[in-house]
């Protein structure tokens, strides 16, 4: 997908998640061109043949295995691209925590709650 692509599905999720605040945009567009990048990593891995382990020949001549390259971007591109799921509220953990926020400063804080138990 392009990064405008995702740029718009991140929105949804964020509205329909009751997350989405304006000032989100910059970062639901960083979100959005990580998102862009991680897909064409995918594309290129894919094209590669999918092996996960490739060989490599060096400047001496001698040949290792090691991992592909396009799979340590897709799995750098993923780490990255969950800060900033999570920030948005779109994993399970930055929900609860963007929603606990709200909640505590309408109900009142916890220390409010123990000074009313205190004086009754």
């Amino acid at each position: 997908m392009t990064a405008a692509e995702w740029k718009k599905k991140i929105k949804t999720a964020c509205r329909k998640a009751g997350t989405y605040k304006p000032f989100f945009d910059s970062v639901i567009t960083t979100l959005s061109e990580i998102m862009e990048k991680r897909d064409k990593a995918q594309e290129i891995f894919d094209m590669s043949g999918g092996n996960i382990m490739i060989s490599h020949t060096n400047k001496a001549g001698a040949t290792n295995i090691e991992t592909n390259p396009a799979v340590r971007l897709i799995n750098e591109y993923n780490r990255d691209a969950l800060a900033y799921w999570r920030d948005l509220g779109l994993t399970p953990a930055g929900y609860k925590k963007l929603t606990a926020d709200v909640v505590e400063k309408k109900e009142g804080g916890s220390l409010e709650k123990l000074l009313e138990k205190i004086a009754t």
